[in-house]
């Protein structure tokens, strides 16, 4: 956990700076936004999965184009630790999801979640000072999975027929899954109870040990449904028959104090949240998790590809 910032006072040459530069840029794939954040001093962190660390360097890279100076704090443990780092304003900016944000945040549960979850959890969170910026169409959910040939074996397509198998045979029932979800509401023990059944044995493990374990350590696994490696693993994702899995829609969040003293965040990030399609999301994931490229270089790349920076 990082101690808070002092925060910088904008000198009027600053402001001058700043003013001069946005008149004067000289184009490039930042645009009109090249130079909007001169001055400003940031933090961007993430949850220390994969997308989320990808999507911190995304932000902290755009943030940079747009003259800001940004400190690097992705990869924090934990839903809860990250969120409340964004409270103690230890961080000015981090990508959540809506489902995350209804549940854990908000303490809502899973049931009777509003059809709009996004502009519900955004209206709610604003009472916290917190704004949510423009969604990104891809969702990231929690979804089971088992090994392809496994799931073919066994009939296994729903979560109602791993209920049912479990149930038949609990010699064959273990899930390996990350503590985080083992502990959520959202998460292991709402599933659990939604389909009426209980897994006979559950292994602990680090998430991205998860995905290459399944038909080893356990037979169903933890998956998040935006990752690469559940092809590369050749797993079966079960279908949510029952419709337990609340909405995760991914969003950029941070203060409001931040938006109102940096408005232009918004306008530089609602471009790339648009473009960050699941198809978009799996590529990228994959490129890290399976190529071995690291999350700042994907992101560079990726924005340049885009135009998105200059």
């Amino acid at each position: 956990m990082q101690t808070p910032r002092m925060r910088g006072l904008v000198t009027a040459g600053a402001g001058l700076a700043l003013l001069l530069t946005g008149c004067g840029g000289d184009g490039g794939g930042g645009g009109e936004d090249e130079g909007a954040l001169a001055g400003a001093e940031l933090t961007v962190g993430s949850k220390e999965f994969t997308e989320s660390i990808l999507l911190g360097h995304i932000t902290a890279v755009a943030l940079e184009d747009a003259g800001a100076t940004v400190e690097d704090q992705t990869g924090i443990s934990g839903s809860a630790t990250v969120r409340q780092a964004l409270e103690r304003d230890e961080i000015d900016m981090y990508w959540d999801y809506t489902g995350t944000g209804w549940v854990n945040i908000l303490g809502n549960t899973t049931e009777d979640v509003p059809e709009d979850l996004y502009t519900a959890v955004k209206e709610a969170d604003a009472e916290n000072g917190i704004a949510w910026l423009e969604p990104a169409p891809f969702e990231n959910t929690y979804r089971i999975a088992v090994k392809e040939s496994f799931g073919a074996e066994h009939g296994l397509t729903t979560m109602s027929d791993a209920a049912a198998f479990i149930q038949e045979n609990p010699d064959q029932g273990a899930v390996c899954a990350a503590s985080e979800f083992i502990q959520r509401d959202d998460g292991l023990p709402g599933l659990e109870e939604a389909y009426g059944f209980e897994f006979s044995n559950v292994v602990e493990l680090d998430l991205n040990l998860v995905y290459t374990q399944v038909g080893e350590d356990c037979q169903f696994g933890e998956v998040f449904s935006t990752d690469a490696r559940i092809v590369a693993n050749e797993l079966r994702v079960l279908e949510d028959d029952q419709s337990f899995f609340v909405e995760y829609q991914g969003a950029a969040t941070l203060r409001q104090e931040t938006l109102d003293e940096y408005p232009k965040i918004e306008e530089i990030m609602a471009p790339i949240s648009e473009a960050l399609t699941n198809e978009t999301m799996i590529e990228l994931n994959g490129r890290v998790d399976l190529d071995g490229e690291q999350p700042r270089d994907v992101a560079e790349e990726w924005l340049e590809e885009q135009g998105l920076v200059g």
